[in-house]
């Protein structure tokens, strides 16, 4: 039982969120309990505007659940990381600023905080371009900006709401492999935010398929396929068959 105990990263215990306007309640989402455990990669599954990025800004603290709770073994979530779908890095900042920005503002000594970014940043692929500035960057290289930015506060858990929704099919696969690659080396518990079907089968340990809005959970599906995952392994695409028929999502 102990060692279950310790196993778990978050626990969230029948949280809801309403939005209250003048003439009526908007629900996002309802009645959720879930454990997310330490290390895995979860990925939450759901249609567009189903109350997903509601639910992470509840688990980042962005946002107040009207009912429940967000526990933490440690009691507080000082250990969250965010990335998010719109690549939010400052233009005017190079590479390397906006990735030791998070040390920066923790008054971690430049030496230091220096050290720490470059190896971030030759971790996610972008040595050489330490003094880019981001207009000079692609959209998949910002977003491994993010990434990088977001591993450098040393998060316990890392959010990361639809980061690769923008980009193309062939940045997107290549976006994929890559977070993986960094999250094996890295490791992190990592909660995903996708409405790609493909993309959960791909990428997760476990899958948390979402309702439309208000978001519930409707099932859970746990992926036990090698790693790397052949998106044409007859395993790979019965599991995406099985979510697909649960689900109004399109592949």
């Amino acid at each position: 039982m102990d060692d279950q105990v310790t196993n778990i990263a978050l626990h969230l215990e029948n949280i809801s969120k309403s939005f209250y306007g003048r003439k009526q309640v908007f629900e996002a989402v309802n009645h959720i309990t879930l454990d997310v455990r330490e290390n895995e990669f979860l990925v939450l599954l759901g249609p567009g505007r189903c109350g997903k990025t509601v639910l992470l800004n509840m688990i980042g603290g962005l946002e107040v659940p009207t009912v429940g709770t967000v526990d933490f073994p440690g009691g507080k979530n000082e250990g969250v990381g965010f990335v998010f779908q719109k690549t939010a890095v400052f233009p005017w900042k190079t590479v390397m600023e906006n990735v030791e920005l998070p040390l920066q503002m923790a008054g971690v000594p430049k030496k230091e905080r220096r050290e720490k970014a470059r190896y971030l940043i030759n971790l996610v692929g972008l040595a050489g371009f330490e003094d880019a500035l981001p207009k000079q960057l692609s959209g998949g290289m910002k977003q491994r900006v993010g990434i990088a930015r977001a591993y450098c506060s040393n998060p316990k858990i890392l959010l990361m709401d639809e980061p690769f929704g923008a980009l193309d099919a062939q940045t997107r696969y290549q976006m994929e492999e890559e977070v993986l690659r960094i999250w094996e080396k890295e490791k992190r518990t990592v909660i995903f935010v996708t409405n790609n079907i493909e993309e959960a089968v791909y990428l997760g340990d476990r899958i948390v398929l979402l309702s439309e809005c208000p978001a519930r959970i409707k099932e859970i599906y746990p992926v036990d396929l090698a790693r790397p995952r052949d998106y044409v392994d007859p395993e790979f695409l019965k599991l995406r068959e099985t979510i697909e028929q649960n689900t109004d999502l399109a592949l």
